[in-house]
């Protein structure tokens, strides 16, 4: 997604590509209550591990770290048997107690945005660190002062945060004027190098339009150790596909967009009707979904050709299913369960049908929209799928933030979506782990990124749950999922991430939900719910509980005239006891 509002200027484009709200925000210092460590040795206790790499599940396992750094993995016992008493090592500061469940890397994910609504940085840190996500790369977070200050305090543990890696877009925090040439595009380039850019998130909506301009800057990225990734927005259609940019040497294609451009039967697009405006965003997403009527078929020729060539390419296919699943199912993505906890009234505000902000587009999405968006989603898990098999790289990411995707739950939503798309459990946690490290650390010559896997010498980013995810990603939910209790009769929920270590802090997930909640609540406590219509939003956070569903009309009952019943004398009954005398 994009933070430009689309009635700005092009001159007000880089001041627009983050809510001016997020501008003048200072992330607040992590308090001595906020999370514990790291420590001179810590040990998480009787845990099954899942090691981000896909191979089998290995436990019950003590797990040692010292400061922020795995030392050892060691045996606790035998599954099904009790697990060896007084186990090494004997001098840890602090132990996790985590017997019988489950640890696996922290997520890492590829494509982030944060502060919409208004909301505060915290807010998306804290729910992110409540579902296990320690790494995210921004494209881009925030402006560059602010990412370039919070990257750098979440790496001393002095702020509540994932590790942040800083995706900047072209131009962006830069006094040299725009860079529209070839000869500017690589002098940014240079400039975003040395002053805390890690890389460079191209959409083709600005200067990077011009394919000139687009090729500059990838080509001096690769060469400064920049990363790239793109959002292929339809008006560079006419200039470059997803195929093309491969060629020039892109690291990630985010998204769908650009792909299927790439194997069309005829042209550089396929048709719309004469009414299409691209900056109408509902007749935008209405007919992206139709491109699949002009592509070649599946597993066709030209099909396998594409893919072939981007994984000789080294291109990383980021498909962000999750932020665009209100398209195939607008109430689903209305309605989740989290919204009424977790939304703020601002970001819920942003959601809803507005021909402002970017992605609140379904001013009037009807059931043939769904319909079309239902078989363009099949036919994307089908080609993403398709790559992964053949070897080509995929990596978790989300664009929560926009339309119904709320940080955090969406990153184990597009966990589910990337098993519908055929990938196995433990894919899925490699794609969102060890092959999105390495997505975000090769630019930079490092091809073993020293995060993504629950490995010795690894920095200690975990994930630890009670359910065992590989059997039901839902209970990593920050809400849990429910099961039916069959000594009681009753539904319960289960599951939730436990503990979140990042970079050896141990953070309770719980708690960090509890924060998340505390600043919903102050949202609302300062009218935050002012002007948001109950009667449609009823689903959101201002709500009245304990109503789950709109409040319906009630219709004024009419009298019925119920006949006295007809009384008939039974037969006599035995004589009682006698009384008292």
């Amino acid at each position: 997604m994009q933070f430009r509002r689309r009635s700005l200027g092009a001159a007000a484009l880089i001041c627009a590509l983050v809510p001016a709200s997020a501008m003048a925000q200072t992330t607040p210092p992590r308090g001595p209550d906020e999370g514990k460590g790291p420590f001179n040795k810590l040990v998480i206790r009787g845990v099954n591990v899942i090691d981000g790499s896909g191979g089998t599940v290995q436990g019950p396992r003590d797990i040692v770290i010292e400061n922020n750094r795995i030392t050892e993995i060691r045996s606790a016992g035998t599954p099904g048997l009790p697990m060896n008493p007084n186990r090494a090592p004997f001098d840890a500061d602090h132990e996790v107690d985590a017997t019988g469940m489950w640890v696996m890397p922290g997520l890492v994910d590829e494509h982030v945005h944060a502060a919409q609504g208004g909301s505060p940085l915290t807010y998306a840190y804290k729910l992110w660190l409540a579902h296990g996500v320690t790494t995210v790369r921004g494209v881009n977070l925030t402006n560059n002062t602010a990412a370039v200050r919070d990257k750098a305090a979440s790496e001393r543990n002095e702020i509540v945060a994932p590790r942040i890696i800083n995706y900047q877009r072209p131009g962006s925090g830069w006094s040299g004027g725009s860079p529209n040439t070839p000869e500017k595009a690589r002098e940014w380039v240079r400039w975003a190098s040395v002053n805390g850019v890690d890389g460079i998130k191209f959409a083709g909506t600005g200067v990077d339009q011009d394919k000139r301009v687009l090729e500059a800057m990838i080509d001096e990225a690769s060469k400064l150790g920049l990363g790239t990734t793109m959002h292929h927005s339809p008006p560079v259609y006419p200039e470059v596909n997803a195929l093309e940019t491969g060629r020039m040497g892109l690291g990630t294609v985010t998204h769908f967009y650009g792909h299927f451009e790439s194997i069309l039967k005829d042209g550089r697009t396929h048709p719309y009707p004469d009414d299409y405006n691209y900056s109408d965003e509902q007749s935008r997403w209405r007919h992206v979904a139709k491109v699949i009527d002009y592509t070649f078929e599946p597993r066709s020729p030209e099909w396998w050709a594409y893919l072939n060539e981007q994984k000789a390419n080294g291109v990383t296919f980021g498909p962000t299913m999750s932020v665009y699943e209100a398209g195939r199912d607008l109430m689903r993505a209305r309605t989740q369960e989290w919204h009424r906890l977790y939304a703020t009234p601002g970001i819920w505000k942003f959601w809803e049908p507005n021909r402002n902000n970017h992605g609140s587009f379904y001013y009037d999405w009807t059931t043939a929209d769904e319909v079309s968006w239902k078989r363009f989603m099949a036919r994307y898990m089908m080609l993403v799928n398709d790559y992964k098999s053949i070897g080509g790289r995929v990596a978790g990411g989300t664009d929560a933030g926009f339309i119904y995707s709320l940080y955090g739950f969406a990153q184990i939503r597009e966990l589910e979506l990337m098993q519908e798309a055929g990938f196995t459990p433990h894919q899925a946690i490699t794609a969102f782990t060890r092959d999105a490290a390495k997505t975000l650390m090769e630019p930079k010559g490092i091809t073993d990124p020293e995060f993504g896997m629950v490995r010795v010498g690894q920095i200690a980013d975990l994930v630890i749950a009670p359910e065992n995810p590989l059997a039901n990603f839902k209970t990593l939910y920050g809400t849990g999922t429910g099961r039916l209790n069959d000594a009681t009769g009753k539904i319960e929920r289960v599951g939730g991430v436990r503990w979140t270590v990042r970079n050896g802090v141990v953070y309770d997930a719980k708690q960090l939900l509890a924060d998340v909640k505390a600043i919903v609540d102050a949202e609302k406590a300062a009218g935050g719910c002012a002007g948001i219509d109950l009667n449609w939003s009823a689903a959101g956070p201002c709500g009245t509980p304990p109503a789950d569903t709109p409040p319906f009309p009630t219709p004024t009952p009419t009298p019925t005239v119920v006949p006295e019943p007809t009384v008939v004398a039974g037969p006599p009954g035995p004589p009682g006891p006698a009384g008292p005398a």
